[in-house]
């Protein structure tokens, strides 16, 4: 099920072929009909490419072909690269007037050497593609584009053997509620049933078509199995066809309006429209108006994947299928592995099964799969291989598991397939929020957007939402809106590994191919195991939380054998120092080395890395200070410092000006930040933590009108009440979330803390502040909110008035604050009317945690 990522890759390259850089590069340097010729043969390529991915499986040549594709793009990237950091040194060239210190510093920069050098290979890969572009025509190829690409379709049918389903009563009648009692209004109610494929979604549906007290409710019921393209003349013809049994493929679309209004006519009707992949709100309102005709009490009711389709489709909030329990999965299990009464002749495999439905996490087809594969052997070896087996390398036939999580895979855009496919990097139940996941994703330059001023920030993000829309993500928790904790289901985990094992290396599962992403855990793994063909090395995740390797000498290595390394992430490692080799990986846009205590310095050729996007170095607590030349990281979107610096120099980090995010954490020695945080006009994001001594904000802060997100914890000397950070307007600011925690000598939250964001803001969390008694009277100004936190404030004896007109609250807790928590005793408390209204309240009082909702 490997996939090749072919087209991906050569779309991303041409995205960057196409934008405003490329037409610098080509001016710049005269390469314009090189590059135009490159770009040509690439989309003449690609335009075959997805119907050689269909095709590969048939023959070994067409997928050695594909690879051979896949790395001339790969090429092509690593040129546009050398093309751009060549421009980024240009600017920093520029950075300063005399330029001579500058030019020593990059002595190795001759700009004719370069034009012959990038000539030569420019010519050597216009060769390879044409060469490629040659050999295509050997295999027959027809030009595809993903909007004709046809999917595998999946029919489905009404009828179930009720005594085959097994844990689903209380969804059955969650179900069976919706259909019978009685709702206002002219509308027909749409249930949305959602879930990862493979969950039971549609099971569930027939177990309630198939119910006599549903059938004998209803005049009519019927049962569409809906097609991909939600094409509406075939779905008019399939209902008619459940409807009435007559077949109508040769009537034109009015004949078919009447013959469905006739089917329908003063009917109440129940209609299951099975397996909804279609996000087109136009196509969906189409449908439903035709369906207008039945009578009051009508419903439908539809199973999908996307939670998009879910919002498009539903007139009451969808149902989330949930997965079946341990004792259920093990009773499914049973039932297919075993003839009934059989299991208890085999205890043996009985425990090993146990072990076996583990794996499945709760989806039923997933426990079908490998009850079906094992119904036919009782050699327990059998049994103890599939149970230590990855799911992913166990032969699957057409309708199981992983060929129908495959389909949803198939439907996604080519941009989002590579995106996904990564996180098969990481380890199985590994959690994640798009701070630390988006980062990754641009460093390896899969957030590519046709529109020039689009941030990859908010592409990714995008992407984010967009794949957990389609159940490939899951959320953790529901407590932060804005950066929720996200996980990989452990079945759509095993997709990912399946469709990307030829291109990532993670936890001891060994690729044969080029590796691109590598994840080694050294307190699992011996450097011996690293693996050989480092060449094509992209991402690499090293892990030594134990202290068991030598990760100096190894990282020392992976940099020798590494050229175009993008991701290089050293948490936790234990080494004192960085090679200064580490300045060699040009095109390097991601470093983490949080976490290390030993490390003191970071060498100063670290600011060679002019592509450098992301530096972390939060919690080296051994760090004396920042790099002298640290101004000239010009592609810096995000910065976090741990230093024992009482003050940071001016013209250092004021001048990236690129910076989206910035971070001081544990910085003991801090007593004042950069007075040009002014110069910062691209941040979004600014965190100060565990900064005991600064005791000042610089005035700067109030200019950010960007800044979406301000956190401000744990800093025993900061005055937040001086006059002259007094805001100038009340208005016009952009943040959305805003903690403030352990800033002892705060009484009462200043305005001027909320940077003219009264009305954008969403998340505010109070936390520790021992000394606050009361909340502003402007309190109920903030009509966005929707999340608020009061923790560990024991002064703070009630809210403010006007509490009632934040509307937009959905969630509020209330910790260790106890003259608070008494007055906000459910119906009983002085302030319960205030707050009557929020639907989800934690309150904790007296040791004792109570939900209110």
């Amino acid at each position: 099920m490997a996939e090749s990522f072919a087209f991906g890759i050569a779309g991303l390259v041409l995205v960057k072929l196409g934008n405003v850089a490329y037409e610098g590069i080509c001016s710049a340097w005269g390469v314009r009909k090189e590059f135009e010729k490159l770009k040509d043969t690439l989309a003449a390529i690609r335009a075959v490419v997805l119907d050689a991915e269909q095709q590969q499986a048939r023959t070994q040549e067409l997928s050695l072909w594909l690879q051979r594709f896949k790395d001339a793009c790969y090429d092509v990237e690593d040129l546009i690269d050398e093309f751009e950091i060549q421009a980024l040194r240009r600017q920093v060239l520029k950075l300063e007037s005399t330029g001579r210190k500058v030019r020593h510093f990059f002595s190795g920069s001759n700009p004719l050497a370069f034009r012959f050098r990038m000539g030569y290979k420019i010519k050597k890969a216009n060769e390879m593609l044409n060469e490629i572009a040659a050999n295509r025509a050997k295999f027959h190829l027809t030009e595809k584009h993903e909007t004709n690409v046809i999917h595998r379709e999946r029919e489905t049918y009404s009828f179930v053997k009720t005594s085959s389903v097994i844990g689903r009563d209380e969804a059955k009648q969650h179900l069976q509620n919706f259909l019978m009692n009685p709702t206002d209004g002219e509308d027909i109610p749409v249930l949305p049933i959602v879930g990862i494929g493979g969950i039971g979604k549609t099971t569930l549906a027939q177990l309630v078509f198939n119910e006599e007290s549903v059938k004998s409710h209803f005049e009519l019921t019927t049962w569409v199995c809906v097609t991909e393209d939600f094409d509406i003349k075939q779905l008019m013809i399939k209902i008619i066809k459940s409807a009435n049994g007559m077949k109508c493929k040769d009537k034109n679309m009015e004949e078919l309006h009447k013959v469905l209004q006739d089917c329908l006519n003063g009917k109440r009707f129940f209609m299951v429209l099975d397996d909804v992949w279609n996000e087109d709100q136009k196509k969906w309102t189409e449908l439903k108006d035709l369906l207008c005709g039945g009578a009051q009490g009508s419903r439908i009711i539809v199973t999908t994947r996307s939670r998009k389709v879910a919002t498009i489709t539903g007139t009451i909030s969808q149902y989330d299928l949930e997965h079946l329990s341990d004792e259920n999965c093990l009773s499914l299990f049973l039932k297919l592995a075993f003839k009934e009464g059989e299991e208890k002749q085999h205890d043996n495999l009985v425990r090993i099964g146990k072990g076996i439905v583990q794996k499945c996490k709760g989806v039923a087809l997933a426990v079908k799969t490998l009850g079906s594969l094992l119904c036919s052997t009782r050699v327990q070896h059998d049994w103890e291989l599939v149970r230590e087996s990855e799911l992913w390398k166990l032969e699957q036939k057409e309708n199981d598991i992983l060929p129908a999580l495959k389909l949803s895979y198939d439907h996604l855009p080519w941009y989002l397939k590579q995106c996904f496919a990564f996180c098969s990097v990481f380890p199985k139940d590994f959690e994640f929020n798009a701070l630390f996941l988006i980062p990754l994703w641009m460093a390896n330059g899969f957030l590519q957007s046709p529109y020039e001023n689009e941030e990859p920030e908010d592409i990714g993000n995008r992407y984010i939402q967009e794949l957990l829309s389609r159940s490939f993500f899951q959320q953790v928790d529901e407590e932060h809106i804005i950066f929720p904790t996200l996980k990989m289901h452990d079945l759509v985990h095993d997709l990912a590994l399946s469709v990307a094992q030829n291109e990532v290396n993670s936890c001891n599962r060994y690729s044969t191919g080029n590796v691109r992403h590598l994840w080694f855990d050294l307190s699992k793994q011996d450097a011996s195991q690293l693996p050989k063909n480092l060449g094509c090395l992209q991402s690499l995740f090293l892990l030594d939380e134990e202290g068991k390797g030598d990760s100096a000498s190894l990282i020392a290595e992976v940099i020798s054998r590494s050229k175009h390394l993008r991701v290089l992430h050293l948490p936790e490692c234990s080494f004192e120092q960085l090679p200064n080799k580490i300045s060699y990986l040009k095109q390097l846009r991601y470093l983490n080395l949080a976490y290390n205590g030993n490390i003191k310095r970071l060498p100063n050729s670290i600011c060679n890395l002019q592509s450098l996007q992301t530096l972390d170095f939060d919690e080296c607590r051994g760090i004396e200070e920042l790099p002298k030349d640290i101004r000239y990281l010009i592609s810096l979107r995000e910065l976090r410092v741990t230093t024992k610096q009482t003050r940071l120099q001016e013209n250092g980090i004021s001048c990236l000006t690129y910076l989206r995010r910035l971070i001081f954490s544990e910085c003991e020695n801090l007593e004042k930040l950069f007075e040009d945080i002014q110069n910062l006009t691209a941040l979004r994001e600014l965190y100060i933590g565990g900064c005991h001594n600064l005791v000042s904000l610089p005035q700067g802060l109030k200019y950010l009108r960007t800044l979406e997100s301000l956190e401000i914890s744990g800093c025993g000397k900061l005055d937040l009440t001086m006059e002259e950070l007094e805001l100038e307007r009340e208005e016009g600011g952009s943040l959305r979330y805003l903690w403030i925690g352990g800033v002892p000598k705060l009484e009462s939250l200043p305005q001027w803390i909320f940077l003219g964001s009264i009305k954008t803001l969403q998340e505010l969390y109070i936390h520790n502040l021992k000394n606050l008694s009361t909340l502003p009277t402007w309190f109920q100004q903030l009509t966005s909110l929707q999340i608020l936190g009061i923790s560990n404030c024991p002064r703070l004896s009630s809210l403010p008035e006007g509490m009632q007109h934040l509307t937009a609250l959905k969630r509020l807790e209330i910790r260790g604050c106890p003259k608070l928590n008494k007055r906000c005793i459910k119906e009983a408390g002085e302030d319960w009317p205030k707050i009557a209204h929020v639907p989800f309240i934690v309150m904790t009082w007296r040791q004792q945690q109570m939900t209110n909702r």
